[in-house]
Formats: structure tokens, C-alpha cells, sequence
């Protein structure tokens, strides 16, 4: 074998001993298996190129390619040309596998399954890892860098994992990387003829023994090799030992997995909120579940997925809890008295095949579950988490949970929590800015008891603190996230829920985060759809006799439970009753004088006075008829160009005017912002939902935040008012029509805005009518003539 093999041998060995510290990562290690295979091949094609030989630099893009199409055929097949060729459909593909790749690091807990996009990560960075290893030392003949790569990779699995045998990884890694140290030294004293031992070698039999002027012997590079390998495993004991700790799914350090069997093993600290915000500015509502239930009215039934209850003073996540066997039935829900109020609730879930996460969604508080798969229960959080690799991928399921409905008098006068439970769910860091508590306190200035606070504290956020609903803020971190959050007044929903539960703990209310879904969208046929976009956290508060409450602090989403609805009536508008009477007890108008006169000339002012039409009529005095004849002409041609502007100024008052119905009101708004879209040059379209055609219009117009979230609002009550048992209108429509027309207006041209203004495309509903009612003209026409035939027909007379 010649050096330079030999040297590919020992970085390819040593690269893949490197990528063995991760294998704790991952629940399975097939693709350790994989990436040794394409390494192979890779490190086979560089030592052909060099026998060639190849320019050096040629030789590293040879190999690239050849790990280009490996993976090319090994993950985008399907996509590649000819089933090995990368081409666009390829990259597309690659790229949303690492993009799929580093949200499922953030949302598993290690061991994380071997997904397809985390086996991309894995297998494409030992790749990228040998090929540089394989450059530096062999083909550009520098080994001792090579292992900068080396420590590097093996840091990043020993630095997360905390197994048994890391060490063993450890001294593989350390093994290859002194071999490739040697066999580099060799294949450089070999081009010079002899290699050089440890130390002198004696003179030979007859030579002439130094001299005083000549050079010492020369030092062994195979001694400077280990030097230089002495200092790399020092430093790859140091860097992991010193690494900091980061937390959220597989970058969380933990304990053993759970085990089998019995009440061995733990969970994990996760952080399933890495990916909620981009979920929710996802243009495309991806629907992860469908589920039916029993109950008439879903407003309650959010899909619950962990609960957070440590709080570091800066972000909410979960914390490390024994798992056990799913029992049968759960046991019962904390702090729910046996007298409460409850209604019990039988789901059918059925999870789509791109929805992949260890957490099952569950109603709370789920009383029986019924899966397949592996999954084990958490009782402090009452979740269910797979095990051994198990996901909700395509997971069908059925739950009984309990609806739970307290009054509000029932939570007023709820006694103290245990003491055991407030000391732990009040707990707040001392780095936490003072004007959480002081805020929390003027918030709540005046409530009688725990109840009356959190309820003051869900309506200054959702109702009267002038916070603003907005997915594009940045999530924040650091211990002033919430301070920042409080004085901006905007965010979406991990701001409003982890400020809440942070200052109901400072007021010593015992409260926690929840992360899951909202009820989701009602269908035709029965079933309701959750889509990414309903990606939801939302507060829980304990009261004892009814356990862990929801509140929803978040403006425009979700809906506010019955419970916190304050008990104090609103201000009545005593207006708001009396139109009806009022136009129904006014007299009729008495026929006017001119009564003939036809009403558009009445309308456009060419109605003469009665007097002159007497004596027009007698005969008497100059004919009226030619003048008026040219001025309605005049008129008419003055007219023509503002009618279109006109109609639609007067559609857009009478759909925005309000007739008190809510429903009706909610759809003659939405019809006014398609028309109005339709006018900018967005044409509507009659086979997409009410939410899909709203983000179609934020997307073409590039709409900010305040229109794009008045366009979704009214789309989201459409769907209430067309889907929902019991729909929630929009509150506003006509505020919420007016802010996306803005929007359009700032997003429009000046010459596109006048043409909207004067030539509006919606006009064509004109058009669309008269045709309409044509139709319907002839064909009542055909009809009444078909009849009268028939009727008239022999028979008819016979009779």
C-alpha cells in the first residue's frame, strides 16, 4: 500500500471515529453505517485522482462532486435527473431537508429519531468533514491542521452527549488521528530516501565521526508528529468539558432515555417553541391533524402538548420528570374536586404524515388514551411522549378527556393551593426585572383575591393594555425579554403567555406555560382541521377545586374561556336597540306634488316646477323640451366616466353600513375586501378558502403587519360564520376591511390606486348581474310560454 493510501485509510478511520460520538444522539445507528459506506467511495475516488495524477485542487473538487451525487442518490433520488444527476428539483429538495433537519434538532429530545432530514445532517457533515480531512492531509500534504476538523466533530457529540462510553469514541478518534500524524510523516521521509528513527544512528564502520562544526542530529518528525497529537487530545479533553450548555431539543443535555419498562427513565427539558413562530409565519397553513369529536362546541378544546413550568427568568421550559407506562384510565387530574362541573368529551385524532414530534397533542385533562405505538406518561404534565423513536407521524387516536367548567364564583372563592405546589409554581429567579412584579401589582391594583388578578391580567394584555398581535417581532431572550416585550406592547403569542404566567407568579398565583394547538377550523363534512398555523401557548393557572385553568391573554387568537368573561356588565348602548323601532313607527311619506316625474330625471335635476308643467302641458309658453333634452345629455356624458367610482362607493357603504345581523355583517365586509383587492389587480378566486385567498392578497401586496393581520382576522371570523356551530363573528369589519384597503393603497403605484379609484375591475359585477338576471328573464319567459302552449294544447281544450 503506498503512503498516500495509507494516509486516506487513516483520515477516512479517523473521521468516522470522530462521528461515533454522536451516536448517542441518535436513537438509531444505521447512518453511521451509511456514512461510512459514501466515505469510502469518496476517499477511493481521491486516491484515484491522485494516482493520475490530478492538479491538487482538481482533486478536491472530483471528490466533491462525488459526495454531491452520493447523497444525491442516497436522499433526492426521486428529484435527481435520471435518478443520479443533481439538478434544481435536487437542491430544492436538500434544502428543505436541512431546513426540516434544524427544527427537528430544536423539537427532539435526545435520543432524537433517525428522521430523513437529521440522517442528511449527519451523514452530508461526515462527508464535508472527511473530504476536508482528506485535502489537508493527504492531498495537500499537511496533517497536523487535519485534526482542527477532527476535534471539532467529535466536540460537537461529546460535548450534548453524556453516555458511558464516550471515552471509547474518544480514543478512536485520538487512535486515527496519531496513525494519519505517522503515515503523513512516512510518505515524506519516504520521497527522501530513507527514514529517519527516533534518534542518531551510530556512523558507519570507517566514517569519520562529527565534527565540531556540523549539524546535531536532525529531530524525528515522527516525534514532532506525536507532539503535535499529545496537544490535540489535550485540547479535545478540554473543549467539551468546557463547553456551555444550550438547551432546546437534541442541543439539551440529559439523562439516560427512558427504558422499556416499569418506572424507570426520565424526560428531558425540551423547548418545543424553537419552531412555533415559524410555523405561524409560514405562508402555507399546513394542516397536522383532523379530529372529530362529540362535544357540539370546540371553542375549549385546544390540543395541549407539554406544559413549561420552569422559568429562568428570561424563557419557560420544561422540566426533567420520571416517565412511566401509559396507565388506564390517567389518574385524576390535580386539584380537580370531585364536585366540580365537568362534561366528558370523546376525540378521534388523526395526525397527517408530515406532522413529526415525540409530544401526542391531547385535550386536558385526557382521562383515557388509546395509541399505538411506544408511548409513556408524564403525570406532572398529564403528556404522553414517544418512546424509542416513536412520533405522531400519521398516528390515528382516540381520547376521553373532561371538559371542565367552573363559574366564576367557584374560582373566587377557591381555597389556598398546597404548599408544596405554590412553592414550586411561584418560584421566580431574583434576576428578574422588578417591573414585572410592580407592573403585575398596578395591573391588579384593587382585585379581592387571586381569581379577580388573573382575570385583570388577561384583560389588560387581550383587551385594554394596548398590546398588538404581531408574528414578526423577534422572540427575544435575555432577562429583560419581558421588560422589552411590556414597554414595545407587541408580540405574538409566547410573549403574552410567558409574561402572564411570569407576573401571576410574582403575585403568587401558582402558573405554567402551555404549548399546543387551538381548536382548529370546522369542515363541511364534520371534522375539524388544526393546521400549523394554529400553533398556539396560552397560560395555565392553578385554583384548587378545579386544577390547571386556561387563560388567553393573546389578542385575536384563540378564544377567552367562559370563566374569565367579567361578571360586571358592560356600559349598554342605549342607541343600539332603537333604530328598528324608530324606522318602523315613521309615518310614510306623503306623495309629493310632482309624484309623475320620473325618477332619474327628478334625481338629475330636470324636473320642472309643477306650475310650468301646467302651462307646458295647456300649451302655453316656449317648449321645455329641446334645453332639457341637450342638459341631460350633457349630464349623462358628464356621468358616465364616475359611474363605475360612484357604484362603488355606494357598495362599499351599504356591505360596511351594518345591518345588526354579525354574521351577514362578517360576509359583506369580506366581500368588500376581495372587490377591493380585486380593484388594486388581485382578481379573486372562488376555489380557495376564506384563509388561503386572505394570505394570497397579503402575499401579492406584500402587506404589513397591521393589514395582514386585519386580512386574516375576517377571513378567520368567515370561516367562524360559514363552518362553525356557534360562530364568532369579527368584531370589527369594517376597521378590519379599512386596514387592508390601506395597506393595498400603500402598496399600489399612483397610477394604479387612480385606476382603482376611477375604473375599479370590480365593476364588472355589473356586467355579471345584468347577464344574470337576462338569464333568469328568459328563461321565466321560456317557462310562462312552455305553459301557456301546454295549456292551450288539444288536451287542454278537450277538457
Amino acid at each position: 500500500m503506498s503512503g498516500s493510501v495509507r494516509s486516506a485509510v487513516c483520515a477516512a478511520v479517523a473521521t468516522l471515529a470522530a462521528a461515533g460520538a454522536m451516536l448517542p444522539l441518535i436513537d438509531r445507528s444505521t447512518w453511521l453505517l451509511q456514512a461510512a459506506l459514501l466515505l469510502t467511495v469518496q476517499t477511493a475516488v481521491g486516491a484515484v485522482a491522485r494516482r493520475v495524477p490530478l492538479a491538487r485542487w482538481l482533486t478536491v473538487v472530483v471528490q466533491a462532486l462525488t459526495g454531491l451525487l452520493l447523497l444525491t442518490v442516497v436522499f433526492a433520488r426521486s428529484q435527481a435527473i435520471g435518478g443520479l444527476l443533481p439538478g434544481p428539483g435536487v437542491f430544492r429538495e436538500f434544502g428543505q431537508l436541512l431546513q426540516e433537519g434544524a427544527e427537528d434538532v430544536g423539537r427532539y429530545a435526545i435520543p432524537a429519531p433517525a428522521t430523513l432530514a437529521i440522517r442528511l445532517l449527519l451523514v452530508g457533515g461526515v462527508l464535508v468533514v472527511g473530504l476536508v480531512v482528506d485535502a489537508v492531509a493527504v492531498t495537500f500534504r499537511n496533517a497536523a491542521p487535519a485534526g482542527l476538523p477532527l476535534l471539532a466533530l467529535y466536540s460537537v457529540g461529546a460535548g450534548l452527549a453524556k453516555g458511558g462510553f464516550d471515552w471509547l469514541w474518544f480514543l478512536a478518534a485520538a487512535g486515527g488521528y496519531l496513525l494519519l500524524l505517522l503515515a503523513e510523516s512516512r510518505e515524506r521521509l519516504s520521497q527522501w530516501g530513507r527514514v529517519f528513527a527516533g534518534g542518531p544512528h551510530p556512523p558507519p564502520p570507517g566514517s569519520p565521526g562529527p565534527t565540531a562544526g556540523s549539524p546535531g542530529p536532525a529531530v524525528s518528525p515522527v516525534r514532532t508528529g506525536r507532539r503535535i497529537g499529545a496537544l490535540a487530545l489535550g485540547l479535545a479533553l478540554a473543549i467539551p468539558a468546557v463547553l456551555p450548555s444550550v438547551g432546546g431539543g437534541l442541543l439539551q443535555p440529559h439523562g439516560r432515555g427512558a427504558g422499556s419498562g416499569g418506572d424507570g427513565g426520565t424526560i428531558s427539558a425540551v423547548n418545543p417553541l424553537v419552531s412555533l413562530q415559524n410555523n405561524l409565519n409560514q405562508p402555507e397553513n399546513r394542516e397536522v391533524m383532523r379530529y372529530r369529536t362529540s362535544t357540539a362546541s370546540t371553542e375549549d378544546l385546544y390540543l395541549r402538548i407539554v406544559a413549561l413550568d420552569e422559568f429562568d427568568g428570561s424563557s419557560w421550559r420544561a422540566s426533567e420528570r420520571r416517565i412511566t407506562d401509559v396507565p388506564d384510565p390517567l389518574p385524576a387530574p390535580a386539584g380537580l374536586a370531585p364536585g366540580a362541573r365537568t362534561t366528558e368529551v370523546t376525540t378521534s385524532v388523526s395526525a397527517s404524515e408530515g406532522y413529526r414530534q415525540n409530544y401526542l397533542p391531547l385535550p386536558y385533562p385526557a382521562e383515557r388514551v388509546r395509541v399505538g405505538g411506544q408511548w409513556r406518561y408524564e403525570p406532572e404534565g398529564r403528556t404522553l411522549v414517544g418512546d424509542h423513536g416513536q412520533t405522531t407521524r400519521g398516528v390515528r387516536y382516540q381520547v376521553s378527556s373532561l371538559l371542565v367548567e367552573p363559574t366564576a364564583a367557584q374560582l373566587a372563592a377557591a381555597p389556598a393551593p398546597p404548599q408544596q405546589l405554590l412553592r414550586e409554581y411561584t418560584k421566580v429567579p431574583p434576576t428578574l426585572p422588578k417591573v414585572v412584579s410592580s407592573t403585575a401589582r398596578k395591573v391588579t391594583a384593587g382585585a379581592a383575591n387571586a381569581y379577580q388578578q388573573a382575570v385583570r391580567l388577561q384583560d389588560w394584555f387581550s383587551v385594554g393594555g394596548g398590546f398588538q398581535y404581531d408574528t414578526e417581532v423577534r422572540s427575544g431572550s435575555g432577562s429583560n425579554a419581558i421588560t422589552r416585550f411590556l414597554e414595545e406592547k407587541k408580540g405574538f403569542c409566547v410573549h403574552f403567555s410567558f409574561s402572564m404566567a411570569a407576573m401571576a407568579r410574582t403575585l403568587g398565583i401558582p402558573a405554567r406555560v402551555a404549548v399546543g394547538f387551538t381548536p382548529g377550523t370546522p369542515q363541511t363534512d364534520g371534522s375539524v382541521s388544526v393546521g400549523s398555523k394554529d400553533a398556539h401557548a396560552w397560560p395555565e393557572l392553578y385554583f384548587e377545586g378545579a386544577g390547571w385553568t386556561r387563560f388567553e391573554p393573546t389578542p385575536s387568537r384563540g378564544t377567552p374561556p367562559e370563566y374569565t368573561v367579567s361578571q360586571t356588565p358592560s356600559t349598554p348602548d342605549p342607541a343600539e336597540p332603537e333604530p328598528l323601532p324608530r324606522r318602523s313607527a315613521a309615518p310614510a311619506p306623503a306623495p309629493s306634488a310632482d309624484a309623475g316625474c320620473p325618477p332619474q330625471l327628478k334625481k338629475d335635476g330636470g324636473c320642472p316646477e309643477p306650475a310650468r308643467q301646467a302651462s307646458a302641458a295647456d300649451g302655453g309658453g316656449p317648449s321645455w323640451r329641446t334645453p332639457a333634452g341637450v342638459a341631460l345629455a350633457v349630464l349623462v356624458a358628464l356621468a358616465l366616466p364616475v359611474l363605475p367610482l360612484l357604484w362603488r362607493v355606494r357598495v362599499r357603504a351599504r356591505r360596511l353600513r351594518g345591518g345588526g345581523d354579525p354574521g351577514a355583517d362578517t360576509l359583506a365586509a369580506w366581500r368588500e375586501l376581495t372587490d377591493s383587492a380585486w380593484d388594486y389587480g388581485i382578481p379573486p378566486d372562488g376555489s380557495l378558502t376564506p384563509r388561503t385567498a386572505a394570505e394570497r392578497i397579503v402575499r401579492a401586496a406584500a402587506l404589513e403587519a397591521p393589514a395582514a393581520g386585519a386580512a386574516g382576522r375576517l377571513a378567520t371570523a368567515v370561516e367562524q360564520v360559514l363552518y362553525a356551530p356557534s360562530p364568532r363573528p369579527a368584531a370589527e369589519p369594517a376597521a378590519d376591511v379599512a386596514a387592508v384597503r390601506a395597506g393595498l393603497r400603500a402598496w399600489a403605484g399612483h397610477r394604479t390606486h387612480l385606476r382603482a379609484l376611477l375604473v375599479p375591475r370590480s365593476a364588472a359585477r355589473l356586467a355579471w348581474g345584468a347577464s344574470r338576471r337576462r338569464a333568469e328573464a328568459g328563461a321565466r319567459l321560456r317557462t310562462a310560454l312552455r305553459r301557456r302552449t301546454v295549456g292551450d294544447g288539444p288536451s287542454a281544450r278537450g277538457q
